[in-house]
């Protein structure tokens, strides 16, 4: 089945609230909706544009969460990322959606109180 690589943020825009149900994500529901032989990861909703074209932040390479119940579908959006030069992180199962929703909520929210621009990233060290 194809792959449908889900980038989106749900977000109320006056309120800086997610617009799902709590136990929902975006990508829950567009998997609901979509035609049973598609597989849905949802990826790239913590970055931002500028920063994608970029590739790397404070010359490090973005790191790019990854979420879906089939774990081929992760592993080819994985190449993708890489073969940009980015990094993954597979965050397993569609229901961590929800989560990678509230990071992306979180990093927008922050761009204004800390005045980053869009310019910033969310990294883990180790």
């Amino acid at each position: 089945g194809k792959i449908l690589v889900d980038i989106t943020n749900p977000i109320n825009y006056q309120t800086m609230e997610l617009i799902t149900p709590l136990g929902s994500s975006g990508a829950e529901q567009i998997a609901r909706l979509a035609p049973a032989n598609t597989r849905v990861v949802k990826a790239f909703n913590t970055t931002f544009a500028r920063t994608l074209a970029a590739g790397k932040v404070a010359g490090m390479p973005l790191d790019v969460f990854v979420a879906g119940d089939d774990a081929d579908a992760r592993a080819k959006v994985a190449q993708l990322i890489e073969s940009g030069g980015l990094r993954t992180l597979d965050v397993g199962p569609l229901a961590r959606a929800r989560q990678l929703e509230e990071l992306g909520l979180l990093h927008m929210v922050l761009q204004n109180t800390q005045n980053l621009g869009y310019m910033s990233t969310i990294k883990v060290l180790s």
